[in-house]
This record gives C-alpha cells, structure tokens and sequence, in this order.
C-alpha cells in the first residue's frame, strides 16, 4: 500500500510541475504537456513519473535540450510527502489533507521559483483546511476563533508589511500567515513564524557568506512560513516545551 501511495504521490508532483509552471505564465491547465524549448507535445511514455527522466537521460527526446532536474525532484518529493502524510493520517480524511500538501507545495515551489504566490492557490490551501476542519467536527464558535488566531499570528507579517512599504514582506505573505493561524491556532501559529525568522535568517546567511545574494537582495518568505508552518504542525508540541526550557518560561 505504501508503494501505491508513493506512485500516487509521483503523479501528482508531475501535475504541480504543470500547475506552478502555467500559473505563472497564466496557461490553462487543459491541454498537453509540452517540450519548454522546442514546445512539441509530450507522449505519455514521456510523462511517467521518475521513470521517464531516467529512460531519455534527463533530455528532451526531440530537440535533445537538457532538462530541468527540478521535475523529478518535485515528483519525488512530493510522493515522499503524500506518503508521510498516509502514515500520519491513515484514513479517508488523508484525502483532504493530501489537498493540503498539495497547495501548500505549489505555493512553496511557485514563490521559490518565480517569487510568486497565487491568490487561486491559496484559497485552495484555506478550503481544504476549512474542510478539514468540519470533518473534524468543528463548531462554528471555535471556527471564528480560528479566524481571530489567523488574524493575530498575520500581524507581524502585516506589520513588517506596512512599515517597509512590500520591500520586505508581499501581501501573498499576509495572507499566507493568516491562513497558517487559523490552521494552527495563535500559538503553534506564533511558532511557525519563529521557525520561519529563523530558518529564513540562517538561509539568508549562508547565502550571503557564498555571495549568491547581497544585502539588498529580495529572498521569497513563503517557502519559509510553509516550513514552520509544517514543523509546528507536526512537532509543534515537543518544539514549544523546548523553547519553554530554553528560556526558562
């Protein structure tokens, strides 16, 4: 079963290729995959999985241009993802939360790549975590308090946003933590932030000691909020009796 669920995740992360490579470029999703270079259709033995990439040797079949290594790393991870989540959540709510990772991912990779995030694309991550949350029950009252949560956890984010007028923070990031809040709640919310300040800080180090990117150099945030937004979901807990014994509160 676990293999199924690893393929299944393959051929979605094949999918969120498409998707973050036409939202950028305002593409339909309809319509054949095609060679980026010399824009000739793709046949389907061209579009399994991992396995293709290996069998034409990372090349287009045609045009013989090298192709991009982010395709099969996107449909490996994303079969990695999907199957974490199947061990985490063995049930038929999985499928919502596979809805979940999967908009999530497409927002990482489109504002890493393009320094894009698409207003569809969060909707879809808030609609799923909405779904999610009256399947599990949710009353209407702690519904609106997750709405409170999400606007808390986005004020700082709306803060740095306002003082330094979008250089430092894009309004796709506002929203972003807003929907982390209310998925979160304030304080596994709060500590998403805190991871992603961090992470994003250490990052932005190294980048700076390797000369990839000077001191005025736009870094995209979303990758950053949708990490502590997933390693305060799944250890949320354990991180903030950490940080409680760190500081001594």
């Amino acid at each position: 079963m676990g293999f199924f669920i690893f393929v299944l995740g393959t051929a979605m992360g094949s999918f969120i290729n498409v998707v973050v490579d036409r939202l950028i470029h305002g593409e339909g999703l309809g319509g054949r995959s095609h060679c980026d270079y010399c824009k000739k259709t793709l046949s389907w033995y061209d579009l399994i999985p991992l396995l293709s990439f290996v069998l034409i040797k990372g090349k287009c079949r045609r045009c013989h241009k090298k192709l991009s290594f982010q395709y099969p790393l996107v449909e490996f991870v994303t079969g990695i993802l999907y199957l974490g989540t199947w061990f985490m959540v063995p049930n038929l709510s999985v499928i919502l939360y596979w809805g979940i990772v999967s908009s999530a991912w497409i927002i990482f990779l489109s504002d890493l790549r393009y320094k894009l995030i698409s207003d569809y694309m969060q909707l879809s991550l808030f609609a799923f975590i909405v779904f999610q949350k009256i399947l599990d029950k949710a009353s209407f009252f702690s519904l609106i308090g997750d709405v409170v949560a999400g606007i808390m956890v986005a004020l700082p984010i709306g803060l740095i946003y306002v003082v330094t007028n979008e250089r430092a923070m894009g309004l796709g990031d506002v929203i972003l933590a807003s929907i982390i809040g209310f998925s979160l709640g304030v304080t596994k919310g709060l500590l998403a932030l805190y991871i992603s300040f961090l992470v994003g800080a250490i990052v932005g180090v190294i980048l700076l000691i390797q000369r990839k990117k000077g001191m005025k150099s736009a870094v995209p945030f979303g990758p950053f909020l949708l990490i502590g937004m997933l390693l305060s979901g799944v250890w949320g807990d354990i991180l903030i009796q950490i940080i409680k014994k760190t500081y001594g509160f």
